[in-house]
């Protein structure tokens, strides 16, 4: 495995105990949304790729919002990883791992948490010399209790839960020591992105930022 495949991931995940997953329908709410969140205390900021305004509204975080770590989601081919780069990503999310999307991102330098739901799935990551994966999606996948469930057999991984994930049950996830932080939408309603209501969106992510482990 190429050393850039996931370089700097681990610091990405690590800035914030959640990584809002945002959907943008217009890229001119990208900017503002991206603010509210960084003040919030959210700077991970992953764009999925489920709308044809994902990249214009990456391209546009990245140049107008230095604070914001901006990141590029539901990537499932190779294309979409050299398409986010060039337009600023600086990391990449996927729902699977492809052996053709892993090949990719060996060569792309664009740092990938791939997502994983079984032992198997996991194990080819570990082969291939990954530290970090999405676990997805996590709460029809089993929740807390089979992510915990992995981190003896399979302590090489660290993982990103999510799925289904709500401020109530993000803690749950974030006790357990296979888990770095936690992805999760509750916080960008689309509702509240059309209506720019973007002091609720902080008061949210700010929220999400303070949430630590259930003891």
């Amino acid at each position: 495995m190429s050393p850039s495949v996931q370089a700097g991931i681990d610091g990405v995940l690590a800035l914030a105990p959640v990584v809002p997953v945002v959907i943008i329908e217009n890229p001119a709410d990208a900017v503002p949304l991206a603010r509210a969140l960084v003040q919030g205390g959210l700077p991970a900021i992953e764009i999925t790729l489920r709308t044809n305004a994902a990249l214009a509204a990456i391209r546009a975080i990245s140049a107008e919002v230095a604070e914001a770590v901006v990141g590029v989601g539901t990537v499932r081919e190779a294309g979409q990883l050299a398409a986010a780069r060039t337009a600023g990503a600086r990391f990449a999310v996927s729902p699977g791992a492809t052996v053709s999307l892993l090949d990719a991102a060996a060569g792309e330098g664009l740092p990938l948490l791939p997502g994983i739901a079984t032992p198997s799935e996991a194990m080819l990551l570990i082969e291939r010399g990954y530290r970090f994966a999405k676990f997805f999606p996590a709460e029809p996948a089993g929740g807390a209790a089979y992510l915990a469930a992995l981190a003896s057999p399979l302590p090489q991984l660290r993982f990103c839960p999510t799925g289904g994930i709500t401020l109530e049950t993000a803690p749950l996830y974030l006790k357990l020591a296979n888990v770095i932080c936690v992805g999760g939408s509750w916080m960008v309603g689309r509702d509240h992105i059309a209506a720019g209501a973007w002091s609720a969106i902080t008061a949210a992510a700010r929220a999400a930022a303070s949430l630590r482990p259930i003891a």
